[in-house]
């Protein structure tokens, strides 16, 4: 038995070519179901000869006449399933539903989840950076005599002359000459506690006695020094040498020693983008390379470095020198401590790089500490503590700055006891 139309029986199809046939002549044609080719075969006979016909696309609908064939190729229905139609489908079941809403408090948790870890894992990574950046070179163990330590926390803030890692054209720039050798240029105490910090600049010149002490590097005890300038005991030997003289002559406690030198003074304001301050009057010194007008300006590192250094173009000299250091100082932690720097990594990272870099500091110092210096000195600036000079009764006999010791006692009193500071110095 076969399928095929009674007509369209294997014996029929002569020499047709198809199945079956050794004939090379191709069949016609077929009929498509979706285009008619030529004009229909006569009623009751396909083309093929006694196949009924297919239907032909004629009303754009599929339909192809009075039999009422559905091809199915227009109506957008999808026939999957066996014995009926898809889902939506003739037969089949209901179509797929609406797609659901996202699920916003699941996203938001995700992501306030991948915000804190990236912050997380940034702040931790940042804190090691830095960390290992600080150059802690001083050793405060190895300081003799020590006064008993008070309340509140004391800072030794050294500015030095150092040209380390300064080129020839950096010194040429920078007006720092090519001296060996390493002297201070300003030394300041910033105390701070619970009564608002305080800074307290000590010039260069005073006249003090530099205490018996043993040598950092030969080991060797040596004899006191009297009536010798500051300065000098940083020359002689060093860093523990300047504390031990700060706190024989004031009988303070140095908690923490920092200390920057010229290039690293420069580089710092430039990573910051400048530090902005009011000079009082026209300031003119070759010395220094400073050369300003009066007025609201920006000091780039350079000029910067040329408005702390200068004295010579300054009444007071020295005793004004200390102050503009104090303003500036001032005024540079305020600017490192603005949302535009500390929120801004492109200036935030150059800024800590290039600070960091140039400070030399004691063992004990951490980052925690560093940070709470630099906000102290925010707060002078912002009015919430006091700045002075360091009291001064007139000049000693071999020219140096003599200080008022009676007003100086209650100063250290003061401090000692983190009491607000009702001394006034000049």
């Amino acid at each position: 038995m076969t399928d095929w139309p009674e007509a369209r029986s294997d014996d029929n199809r002569g020499g047709r070519y198809g199945r079956g046939s050794g004939s090379a002549q191709p069949e016609g044609a077929r009929v498509m179901r979706q285009v008619r080719r030529g004009p229909a075969a006569p009623a009751g006979q396909g083309a093929y000869g006694g196949v009924p016909q297919q239907p032909s696309y004629v009303d754009g609908q599929g339909h192809g006449g009075s039999d009422g064939y559905d091809s199915g190729y227009n109506t957008g229905q999808v026939y999957g399933r066996p014995g009926g139609g898809g889902p939506g489908g003739p037969g089949g079941g209901p179509g797929p539903g609406p797609r659901p809403a996202p699920d916003w408090r699941r996203r938001i948790k995700w992501t306030a989840i991948t915000v804190v870890t990236v912050l997380v894992v940034t702040t931790v990574g940042t804190y090691f950076w830095a960390d290992s950046k600080l150059n802690r070179d001083v050793d405060l163990s190895t300081v003799v005599d020590r006064p008993e330590k008070g309340e509140g926390t004391n800072y030794l803030i050294v500015g030095s002359d150092s040209r380390e890692g300064m080129s020839d054209e950096d010194k040429k720039k920078l007006h720092t000459g090519s001296a060996e050798g390493k002297r201070t240029d300003s030394m300041m105490i910033l105390h701070t506690g619970d009564n608002g910090p305080t800074l307290i600049s000590l010039p260069r010149d005073s006249n003090v006695t530099i205490p018996e002490f043993k040598g950092s590097e030969s080991g060797k005890s040596r004899p006191a020094m009297g009536a010798n300038k500051l300065n000098a005991a940083y020359s002689i030997d060093g860093p523990t040498l300047l504390v031990r003289t700060v706190e024989f002559n004031t009988g303070l406690h140095i908690d923490h020693y920092v200390e920057i030198g010229f290039g690293g003074f420069a580089s710092i304001v430039d990573a910051v983008g400048g530090v902005e301050m009011d000079i009082p009057q026209d300031i003119k010194d070759t010395k220094s390379g400073a050369d300003f007008k009066k007025g609201k300006q920006t000091l780039n590192g350079e000029e910067a470095l040329a408005f702390v250094r200068t004295r010579y173009a300054l009444a007071g000299s020295d005793l004004d020198r200390t102050k503009n250091q104090q303003k500036f100082l001032s005024a540079l932690a305020n600017q490192v401590a603005t949302p535009g720097t500390v929120l801004n990594p492109f200036k935030l990272y150059p800024t800590m790089g290039a600070g960091l870099d140039s400070l030399v500091v004691d063992q004990d110092m951490g980052l925690f500490d560093l940070a709470g210096m630099f906000w102290a000195m925010k707060g002078v600036s912002g009015g919430e503590g006091k700045s002075m000079n360091m009291p001064i009764a007139g000049s000693a006999g071999n020219g140096n700055l003599q200080w008022d010791m009676p007003k100086v006692k209650q100063l250290v009193e003061q401090l000692k006891n983190d009491e607000k500071v009702t001394v006034s110095g000049n």
